[in-house]
């Protein structure tokens, strides 16, 4: 019998639900099937925040997961919302890919070397502060569309693909910001003409992270649990999780919970494991970029536990700063 796994349909998607299956196949012995989901963020149209922001790219997939059309969903971490789904379970976080942001300009332009004025595009409110914040002197365009399409947007980036070509939005822009994760798992790394270090823009909370629910009593068990007592798909969760990926995607996820921010807010937050101690960067932006509150701290509390701290403290000092206030915030 093979497990189903859920996926959206985009390229992005199922390619990196087929890498996860492959994982799942090679560590559990069994068959896999996908099993595609069209999500609301597929059908709707406008931007993010329009669209009703934090969850619209998972919600059919849970449904599917809850209606037991699938055995295991395959999400981008980032757009999960922060609060619990009721019958529903985190089971696995594998090894986080590259977290950084990255510009895709035409002739190979960088953020430093892009004329005044060049048109760049981006669906995200941290992207766009950013980008503000440090070039102030462009025109930040919202869009929308898969990756294929964004590319096609920047002269002599379509690449091979024109299926996803819109008309009258072909080679209009300078240049479009995505994610180096998705163009990674696509190969379409060519097209990167600068990767964006933290320091000039933080990543969303969970970039770059997969993250695989399942039903809550399917779910691996906690430590202490003999593997004979667990199903294989749940062994097999368990053993593709990775540890640092977890404990930093949870920081940058109590962050986001605590200040009330959604994948559409102007948050970026960057947690990873350096020896001894987890660290923590975040930043909250005003849209228009003309302001920002950022803070780091760390903990040597490698649990969940620490983790989830530490994303508290952290908001909490970003808080006291004004980043309410700043990003038009829920959090006070």
């Amino acid at each position: 019998m093979s497990v189903r796994i859920g996926t959206r349909a985009s390229r992005l998607a199922l390619t990196q639900t087929q890498q996860t299956a492959d994982q799942l196949t090679a560590v559990g012995g069994f068959p896999v099937e996908l099993v595609h989901i069209r999500s609301h963020g597929d059908v709707l149209t406008g931007s993010l925040s329009q669209m009703g922001g934090t969850g619209v790219f998972v919600a059919s997939l849970r449904d599917a997961l809850l209606n037991n059309e699938c055995d295991i969903a395959v999400h981008s971490l980032k757009d999960l919302p922060t609060g619990a789904a009721e019958g529903l379970a985190l089971a696995s976080t594998p090894k986080r890919a590259d977290v950084r942001d990255v510009l895709c300009a035409r002739d190979g332009l960088t953020l430093a070397t892009l004329p005044g004025g060049a048109t760049v595009g981006t669906g995200s409110p941290r992207r766009a502060a950013q980008l503000r914040a440090a070039r102030p002197d462009l025109s930040i365009l919202d869009i929308r569309g898969n990756v294929d399409t964004r590319l096609g947007r920047v002269p002599g980036l379509t690449g091979n693909s024109t299926a996803d070509v819109v008309p009258g939005k072909t080679c209009d822009l300078d240049a479009v910001v995505l994610a180096a994760a998705g163009l990674q798992r696509i190969g379409r790394l060519d097209a990167v003409s600068e990767f964006l270090e933290p320091d000039v823009m933080l990543p969303a909370a969970g970039q770059g992270s997969l993250a695989i629910e399942c039903r809550s009593a399917e779910a691996p068990r906690t430590a202490g649990t003999t593997a004979g007592s667990q199903s294989v798909l749940a062994q097999a969760l368990a053993a593709i999780d990775d540890k640092d990926t977890r404990l930093a995607v949870t920081a940058e996820r109590a962050l986001l919970a605590r200040l009330e921010a959604g994948c559409a807010a102007p948050v970026g937050a960057y947690a990873r494991r350096k020896g001894s101690m987890l660290h923590l960067d975040a930043v909250v932006c005003a849209v228009d970029g003309t302001a920002s509150v950022r803070e780091t701290r760390a903990t040597d509390g490698l649990t969940e536990v620490g983790a989830t701290l530490l994303g508290i403290e952290v908001a909490e000092v970003l808080l006291a700063a004004g980043a309410a206030e700043i990003a038009d915030l829920a959090a006070s």
